[in-house]
């Protein structure tokens, strides 16, 4: 479902993806709903990047509503890329619209990337929020700090190709070690930091990280 949410610099596009409807046609009942960021909007980023769009669909499989959107300057939303700042700002906006759509549901934020810097450290900061997902999150990367990640108790999901020459495991494995627990990280054989050609194995993982987590 294509839709327009409020930004603070102007409205945001997004896509809205729900469960299939019950056999007899009543909404599906929704574990939990998730706002998921792209990744960096200048290296070509979308709410249509592979793994966003396979994610997404992982998440829709286990009963999520899933919140895909392009941050400001992106597509058809309003305003100018704005050095991760006015990014953070986007991603809050989206969790307000997933909180006020769903009242009662469980809030959960996830990106890629540039994408899983904003989720992970606006979605620990966020008492709303219930559990946060990163996909191949720059975690050594100048620039890009994950205080409230490293403090938070959180259930906490990583997802990792094992090629990623952006994002090297090595250092998202170092990262890991320092988070408290509940988390867990699954590795994709072959994977590099685009997982080309491996969406399909992007949505399968997420799946099954999320599958029985309540």
């Amino acid at each position: 479902m294509l839709l327009t949410i409020p930004g603070p610099a102007g409205p945001l596009e997004a896509l809205l993806d729900l469960p299939r409807p019950t056999a007899d046609g009543t909404p599906a009942p929704l574990r939990a709903a998730v706002v998921f960021a792209h990744p960096h909007p200048e290296y070509g980023g979308t709410m249509h990047t592979q793994a966003v769009f396979y994610g997404a669909k992982g998440l829709v499989r286990v009963g999520c509503a899933v919140l895909r959107f392009n941050f400001r300057g992106v597509g058809a939303s309003a305003g100018t890329f704005d050095q991760g700042r006015g990014e953070v700002d986007d991603f809050r906006a989206a969790l307000n619209d997933m909180h006020d759509r769903f009242p009662g549901t469980s809030l959960w934020a996830a990106g890629f990337s540039f994408g899983a810097w904003v989720a992970l450290e606006t979605g620990a900061s966020d008492p709303r929020v219930s559990a946060l997902i990163g996909i191949a999150p720059p975690v050594a990367h100048e620039g890009y700090t994950f205080p409230h990640t490293l403090e938070s108790a959180k259930p906490k999901f990583f997802l990792q190709g094992d090629l990623d020459e952006l994002c090297l495991l090595k250092d998202l494995r170092g990262f890991y070690a320092r988070c408290h627990e509940p988390k867990e990280l699954v590795v994709i054989d072959g994977g590099t930091h685009l997982f080309d050609g491996q969406g399909r194995e992007v949505g399968d993982a997420l799946e099954d990280l999320t599958g029985d987590f309540v």
